[in-house]
């Protein structure tokens, strides 16, 4: 059965509480599919889809790249994004929310058209944008109501923070996507007067990460001492909002001992990133500010695929940033990684002059290149962690690296997130940061020794006591399955593990 509505003028007439979706790019599949599992238990889930491509072009993709839409029915319709009979054709005084997909020069004009066409002031309109300058001004001119989604600034943190916090790309993934936990707010009376330490180990099957106000401001990761008042809601992660329920502060473990960090010498890395776009910088800004004093960081990349601009002034402290340009062959990679020791390797996807599919076949062929290299016998180059980026989901098969970050994915899943619960724009706004509270992924021997079985709920009381909030942990022997990342997010507080090196503890707390 077709999940298409044809006759769009007659059957849009009768559209309500559904999501509008205005523009197109590669992030749409993601957001469909997303959309669909979210509203699986939603009696009649509607997507209204309005871009200048015809419908049948728009039909034609959706078909081939999105895997079950289940009973979501979408609508598309060919027009003009600023057209205000196309607006009133998808019904957006009516819709829960609105997305919209196109570029920064005309999403202005086209975020105050859908405001000037609506009344409905507590509508909110989620908005990806290329520039910072953009989302400010969107965010200014409507009073809070777009919320901006800066996609690079997001990958770049991701493919970043993965680079010095091995799991963090696989928490993320699982932490937006609506196949699995999610994040609520819930309000517990049970814990007025108490404190967010005491709200960290009082429910079995949610994980706590923070404190919404009244004003719906948010306090990720507050301190341990922060009171919780009235009208204040918790955070959570769990599977689903019923499951967030109060079981009381547990005493019996609420003083457990505090075990200092291991305290680590920091010595200075190497690291060598193939491929290069306007991200690459992003990367860098995010990446250097934890890089040991005389860390290096070399960059080859093909030059006809990259604007000179893009690799002025990369200059960032003490960290030495060097360039090579190479050759699409294995000869070129050969030489590009030499007889040099790479603590890491980065693989970026170009975005100037060459289409996603071919970037996408490029960032693959290198891997696998750099997995021959590692493996030659008689070659002196030593496998290092290997970190990819993938820019279009559909081509993201690649087993062979240690971490994979997929750009239009992980976006796509924010953006569908944020559609679905606006409410959970200040969440994200402070965990994607570059202040405050973030995700991280620590070593399991910073809270619990290895060989002795530990409950989640202990290593919570430990990490808490670390001024960090646990919400799963990362097993060393589950990265080795086809398709498994080893995350296990929001585990009961009573199971129970054994822990073994390499093993991981997730948390939210500062970065450091």
């Amino acid at each position: 059965m077709s999940n298409f509505l044809k006759r769009v003028p007659k059957r849009a007439k009768a559209l309500r509480n559904h999501t509008v979706i205005l523009g197109w790019s590669n992030r749409i599949f993601s957001i469909l599919q997303e959309l669909a599992i979210a509203n699986a238990n939603v009696r009649k889930p509607r997507v209204f889809i309005l871009s200048q491509h015809t419908s049948e072009h728009m039909e034609t993709l959706i078909r081939s790249r999105v895997r079950n839409l289940g009973k979501l029915k979408v609508i598309t319709k060919t027009g003009e994004l600023q057209n205000a009979e196309n607006l009133n054709n998808a019904r957006i005084s009516k819709a829960k929310s609105i997305i919209v997909l196109t570029s920064d020069d005309v999403l202005g004009n086209v975020a105050d058209f859908v405001q000037a066409a609506t009344s409905n002031t507590d509508m909110r309109i989620v908005a990806e944008i290329e520039r910072a300058t953009t989302g400010e001004a969107l965010k200014a001119s409507s009073k809070g109501q777009v919320i901006t989604v800066q996609a690079q600034q997001i990958i770049a943190r991701v493919i970043a923070q993965d680079s010095r916090s091995a799991g963090l790309a696989a928490v993320v993934l699982d932490l937006l996507d609506f196949d699995g936990d999610e994040i609520y707010f819930a309000d517990v009376p049970a814990l007025f007067g108490k404190t967010y330490a005491d709200a960290l180990l009082a429910f079995n099957t949610a994980s706590v990460i923070g404190l919404l106000n009244s004003d719906e401001t948010a306090l990720v990761n507050p301190t341990q001492d922060t009171v919780i008042v009235s009208g204040m809601k918790i955070i959570a992660i769990a599977e689903d909002d019923d499951k967030v329920v109060y079981t009381g502060v547990r005493e019996d473990i609420a003083k457990s001992p505090v075990t200092p960090f291991a305290k680590r010498k920091a010595t200075a890395g190497q690291l060598l990133i193939i491929g290069w776009s306007a991200l690459g910088r992003q990367v860098l800004t995010e990446l250097t500010q934890f890089l040991p004093k005389g860390s290096s960081v070399h960059i080859s990349a093909q030059e006809r695929y990259v604007d000179p601009r893009e690799l002025e002034e990369l200059k960032f402290g003490d960290i030495s940033i060097t360039f090579s340009p190479i050759t699409g062959d294995a000869a070129g990679l050969n030489a590009a990684v030499g007889t040099k020791s790479y603590d890491q390797i980065i693989v970026l996807g170009y975005r100037n002059g060459i289409s996603e599919t071919d970037a996408d076949a490029l960032t693959s062929l290198t891997v696998s290149e750099l997995h021959k290299l590692f493996q030659e016998p008689g070659n002196s180059i030593e496998p290092t962690r290997l970190v990819a980026e993938i820019l279009d989901s559909s081509k993201s098969e690649l087993s062979s690296v240690d971490a994979l970050v997929v750009s239009d994915s992980l976006t796509a899943l924010l953006i569908a997130q944020l559609s679905e619960n606006p409410a959970l724009a200040p969440v994200f706004e402070d965990l994607f940061d570059a202040q405050g509270a973030s995700l991280n992924v620590r070593s399991i021997t910073d809270y619990a020794p290895i060989g002795k079985s530990v409950s989640f709920a202990e290593l919570v009381a430990v990490a808490r006591n670390h001024g960090e909030s646990a919400i799963g942990y990362r097993l060393a022997t589950g990265t080795g399955f086809e398709g498994s990342t080893g995350v296990v997010l929001n585990p009961a507080k009573t199971s129970e593990f054994i822990p073994v090196e390499g093993d991981a503890l997730v948390v939210v707390g500062d970065l450091n």
